[in-house]
């Protein structure tokens, strides 16, 4: 376990914040710091055809050690860490034999994790957990997963008892941008399939997950001096309200749960003659995601015409990008590979928790270009944010089933 505990936290104390604003892959250049490292750390743990390109995505292979052909398998991690939260300086803690009281993250600032609050800290009593200090997130999605994917690669090759056909692995920049599939090359990577390792809580196993778009909606406004606005001044700020307003109440992020599809105001920023909303639109169901993309173009087509005649112009804006598909579509029709991880996880003694995902993973986008890949858990809680923790068993328990996948698959 103090491997797993090192080999974590030399990950997450690396900067490697995405940055949804740049045009460039990585995102940002502090990246390539732990994309270095990982290269460095698969040449010293003995892996094989390590390849690292100009837009840092990272394969390698452990060969078989059975001379019977089988199916070449994959695991994949992400090295970014959210924008939302700061991931610049993190300073995990580590709370040994929890006791399932509060832990105190930062008692400068009064900043506590609370089991009253967070449920799931319950379920951990006894177990060790890294936690942030409550200044940064911790970075457990994904750094986890590449935990779990190189210690397990590095188990294997320590243990040629285990039997186990081709393996290869990839590690990827930018998933947290919606970009970490963009650039990867699933030819080169030479897989039947793979298994990305970013799910949360143990035992979570998952192969649907939302459609996905993106909207960017435009009020324009004309400012007047106040005092002699009547019938000339447009706010936009008022008017992207109004928009607002129109959205389907109950549909929000807060108020929905399992299949349940949502609008998610996330970022808005107006002035009198400009306002900006930035919503992401999802649901599992495909005609219903087309029929949430069709509702924004008709609230914009209602607020302009009640406006047409006074102002003689439209005054919303709107631009919709789909952003990723449900993995389902692609998944069933070989949901033996769902199957083959639950049976890892049953003969371990792990619960498989199988649910859709409330988001998305980089296998989603991948599995649309040609790699069925499934989503397992990688142990962490709360990400993206100063609340974050993960279990050191759970992260264990992942690498078994990375273990016990790989023999599972290397029977004829």
């Amino acid at each position: 376990m103090q491997n797993i505990i090192d080999r974590f936290i030399s990950y997450v104390i690396i900067d490697t914040e995405s940055d949804p604003n740049s045009e460039t892959t990585p995102s940002t250049k502090k990246q390539w710091d732990l994309a270095n490292k990982l290269v460095a750390e698969l040449k010293a743990i003995g892996m094989h055809e390590i390849t690292i390109d100009e837009k840092a995505y990272i394969m390698a292979t452990l060969p078989s050690n059975i001379e019977h052909e089988v199916p070449t398998i994959g695991f994949i991690s992400h090295f970014d860490t959210s924008p939302d939260f700061t991931g610049t300086n993190v300073k995990p803690q580590i709370i040994r034999n929890y006791d399932g009281n509060d832990i105190v993250l930062n008692k400068d600032k009064n900043i506590i994790l609370s089991p009253k609050y967070f449920k799931d800290l319950l379920q951990y009593k006894g177990q060790t957990l890294i936690t942030t200090d409550g200044t940064t997130l911790l970075g457990a999605d994904d750094k986890a997963g590449i935990t779990e994917i190189v210690s397990a690669m590095e188990f294997l090759i320590k243990h040629p008892e285990i039997k186990h056909g081709k393996i290869r692995v990839g590690f990827t920049p930018d998933e947290e941008i919606g970009r970490g599939a963009h650039h990867f090359d699933v030819e080169k990577f030479g897989c039947d399939w793979a298994y990305t390792m970013d799910g949360s809580q143990l035992g979570e196993l998952e192969y649907e997950n939302f459609n996905a778009a993106g909207a960017k909606i435009t009020f324009k406004g004309k400012s007047v001096h106040p005092g002699y606005a009547k019938g000339k001044m447009i706010n936009s700020m008022i008017i992207a309200n109004e928009f607002i307003n129109e959205l389907p109440k109950g549909e929000t992020p807060q108020q929905t749960k399992g299949y349940e599809g949502f609008f998610h105001i996330h970022h808005q920023n107006g002035s009198i003659e400009e306002t900006i909303l930035e919503i992401i639109i999802r649901d599992h169901n495909k005609k219903k995601f087309e029929t949430r993309k069709l509702l924004i173009e008709k609230i914009a087509r209602k607020i302009n015409k009640k406006y047409a005649k006074k102002f003689g112009e439209d005054i919303v804006i709107t631009e919709i990008n789909d952003q990723y598909y449900n993995m389902k579509e692609k998944v069933l029709p070989v949901k033996y590979i769902v199957d083959i991880a639950e049976k890892a996880m049953k003969e371990l003694g792990i619960k498989p928790i199988i649910k859709p995902i409330r988001g998305g993973t980089d296998g989603s986008q991948l599995s649309f270009k040609g790699l069925p890949c499934p989503n397992i858990f990688a142990g962490g809680h709360n990400f993206h944010g100063k609340y974050e923790y993960v279990p050191v068993e759970s992260m264990q328990k992942a690498i078994d089933v990375i273990i016990k996948i790989a023999a599972l698959t290397a029977k004829p």
